[in-house]
């Protein structure tokens, strides 16, 4: 059973940064293309960035400038780079396969955006 496991969230001011790691248990992230998903209050979960095993990225158009995504895969781990943070950012931020999310989610991180 693979877990996922987000870090790196917290409390940041508007116009801040912020950088999230998934990691995994096995190595499965070297053969998946790996998301990164967020789920504000009330709304539903959705797509912020992926990439793929090749290291083709793409982006919700929110996030386009903003936000890097990268993956390290003798580390086994995936990475958010999130900067020009906006209140409207705030949720809380999941790993998992793209495009379909296949394995358990994990526990999230929270990411407040607010002066």
């Amino acid at each position: 059973q693979v877990q996922l496991v987000e870090s790196g969230g917290g409390l940041v001011q508007p116009g801040g940064s912020l950088r999230l790691s998934c990691s995994a248990s096995g190595s499965i992230f070297s053969i998946n293309a790996v998301g990164w998903y967020r789920q504000a209050p009330g709304k539903q979960r959705d797509l912020v960035a992926a990439i793929t095993t090749g290291g083709s990225t793409n982006y919700a158009g929110s996030v386009k400038g903003r936000f890097t995504i990268s993956r390290d895969n003798a580390q086994n781990t995936v990475y958010l780079q999130m900067k020009s943070l906006k209140p409207e950012d705030t949720a809380v931020y999941y790993c998992n396969r793209f495009p379909r999310p296949g394995f358990d989610w994990g526990q999230g991180t929270q990411v407040t955006v607010s002066s």
